[in-house]
């Protein structure tokens, strides 16, 4: 039986003394989140786990595959 690997994006995030979110990947600034946003995510992200905390971030800052990557290849426009 295979052990279940956990799917690690790469994604970290911080909070600072004025309460905003920084989200990093590999290192590198993502984006910021402030005031609402800021909130809303540290509620949301306090009940999952690991893998789902970077699912959600991957989701809020727009790096995240879609699932069509692989039909998206077939099309009679994206081939070389």
């Amino acid at each position: 039986m295979k052990e279940e690997q956990i799917s690690d994006l790469g994604f970290t995030f911080i909070k600072n003394k004025k309460q905003e979110i920084i989200i990093n990947r590999y290192g590198n600034k993502i984006t910021v989140l402030r005031n609402k946003k800021a909130l809303e995510f540290i509620e949301d992200i306090k009940f999952l786990d690991f893998e789902d905390q970077q699912q959600l971030i991957a989701r809020l800052t727009g790096n995240y595959k879609r699932g069509n990557e692989k039909q998206a290849k077939k099309h009679f426009r994206n081939k070389i």
